[in-house]
């Protein structure tokens, strides 16, 4: 039997393709923030069980929050030391191309991406991303950790949508083509 899980990578980024300052700072990302307003992603939640996060990730965002945001979903964290796992949440320091196909083999629910640059360019290295949302945040860094390396050339994707929101953001979602 075949799943139709998708690796999917919902991701905010500046005009300019950033992700990040050089020194991991995201506060920029506060310029949209509006009252009520969380640009589609309780929906979107909905439709995951699973979550792949780098371990840079994982520690920038325990510095951010009290409670971890994806503790009611599978959590892979992929990092190159062993941690003793937590409840949902497994430290994996396999191959990260191996557990991709593994999940999209298993019964389930779709997967996100919700990582920094350097897993989302080895998921895109190998083909293994299925759809990519991409927030665009009406700011233009000059600098900083860019979200697509620049030899991921030649990746064609097709346009499932395009939305404007007041704030000035702008959400593109996007399949492979």
């Amino acid at each position: 039997m075949e799943y139709k899980r998708k690796i999917i990578v919902y991701i905010a980024m500046s005009i300019d393709g950033y992700i990040a300052k050089d020194d991991g700072d995201i506060s920029w990302l506060s310029i949209v923030e509006r009252e009520g307003e969380d640009y589609h992603y309780s929906e979107f939640i909905k439709t995951i069980d699973t979550v792949i996060m780098g371990r840079k990730t994982y520690d920038k965002v325990l510095s951010m929050v009290d409670k971890f945001p994806h503790e009611n979903k599978k959590c892979y964290i992929i990092t190159r030391t062993k941690r003793p796992d937590i409840k949902n949440i497994e430290f994996y320091c396999g191959e990260l191309k191996s557990l991709i196909n593994k999940l999209k083999e298993r019964e389930g629910e779709n997967i996100f991406v919700d990582s920094g640059a350097e897993i989302i360019n080895q998921l895109m290295e190998f083909d293994l991303i299925d759809e990519y949302i991409i927030s665009i945040i009406p700011i233009i860094l000059g600098e900083g950790i860019r979200l697509f390396k620049l030899d991921n050339k030649g990746i064609k994707l097709k346009l499932l949508s395009a939305e404007t929101f007041d704030s000035g953001l702008v959400q593109l979602h996007y399949c492979k083509n």
